[in-house]
């Protein structure tokens, strides 16, 4: 199992986040991503939401940092760590354009994305941009499948009911043959989703013993990543047991990544925790190695200017029952 960061300062969910973050800027979260890359931990993250109402905002929080704006930057600042959306929302976008936008920002990063997708819950939201809401599933499910057959292609071609489009050219596209793209949510629908058009499964808002009867009464493709998150903010220096057992809890679940909030005081008391957890980790066996260059099933080879490595999904352990909340991403 490896360990990703959900990124501190971007998002400002209630209950997760720290005091410091409030104040803090872009370059307290590079220095941050700057030491997460040098120890090896396996992914940054970054949330979208457009436009928040008021009153969502008490439960969801206001502060969401653009992902493509912030993934951009913290792909000058970093060299390995892969950098995840976690989630966009299918519904706000052609597929064309995530494969544009985004397949240059893995072009820069040296092939370093991940796409982390979900269908979107918040229904005012959806009216504020004009983008429909009751069928959001259905249109998730093509807009994936789209994804699939344009990422890392110059030349697209997708013909379906909500989106049909060819004879277009996609430059610069993305330079990985296989984007790996994780499927938000939190229901069996989101988890078929995800085995049907994804490489990976985030959950969010499940009992980890929940999720681990769905993972163990599921046949997972091979090389499938399930992330799961830990709900509470970790603190390796202050409570190292408690860490370690939140860690074990997830691995245990059947994650081959786990994702973590990180308890600190500022940015830099933030990379002195992300020291002690590297540390506790080892202690117990997790993977802090360089990326390896791999392709996914059915890989496409890429056309653009240059190729870059993906991340092999670690080897997803035997699943068993654990008992914490897993919250992560947008609604499935």
């Amino acid at each position: 199992m490896r360990i990703g960061i959900v990124s501190p300062i971007v998002v400002r969910f209630p209950g997760t986040h720290s005091e410091w973050e409030a104040t803090a800027g872009a370059d307290d979260l590079g220095r941050v991503a700057e030491t997460a890359d040098r120890l090896g931990y396996h992914h940054l993250t970054c949330s979208e939401h457009v436009a928040v109402p008021a009153e969502a905002a008490r439960q969801r929080g206001g502060a969401y940092w653009d992902p493509l704006a912030t993934l951009g930057y913290l792909a000058a600042r970093t060299r390995r760590i892969r950098l995840a959306t976690h989630v966009l929302v299918l519904g706000y976008h052609h597929p064309l354009e995530i494969a544009k936008r985004y397949g240059t920002l893995d072009l820069i990063s040296g092939g370093r994305l991940t796409l982390g997708l979900g269908v979107g819950s918040l229904e005012e939201e959806f009216e504020l941009l004009g983008v429909p809401f009751e069928d959001r599933g259905p249109r998730a499910d093509e807009a994936l499948a789209a994804l699939r057959s344009s990422l890392s292609r110059r030349e697209p071609e997708f013909h379906g009911r909500y989106y049909d489009y060819s004879g277009f050219v996609v430059e610069p596209h993305a330079v990985q043959p296989r984007v790996p793209l994780w499927i938000g949510g939190q229901t069996r629908r989101s988890l078929r989703r995800a085995t049907t058009h994804g490489d990976g499964w985030a959950p969010f808002g499940l009992p980890l013993d929940a999720l681990a009867t769905m993972l163990r009464e599921t046949d997972l493709p091979a090389a499938f990543d399930v992330v799961l998150g830990i709900s509470r903010p970790v603190d390796p220096t202050g409570s190292p047991d408690s860490a370690t057992r939140a860690l074990e809890r997830v691995r245990e679940a059947g994650a081959t990544v786990a994702a973590v909030y990180v308890a600190a005081t500022s940015a830099a008391h933030y990379c002195d925790q992300l020291e002690a957890l590297h540390a506790l980790g080892g202690e117990i066996g997790l993977d802090f190695s360089p990326p390896a260059p791999a392709t996914g099933p059915g890989a496409e080879p890429a056309t653009g200017p240059g190729t870059g490595p993906t991340v092999a999904p670690a080897e997803r352990p035997a699943t068993k029952p654990a008992t914490e909340l897993a919250r992560l991403g947008e609604d499935g």
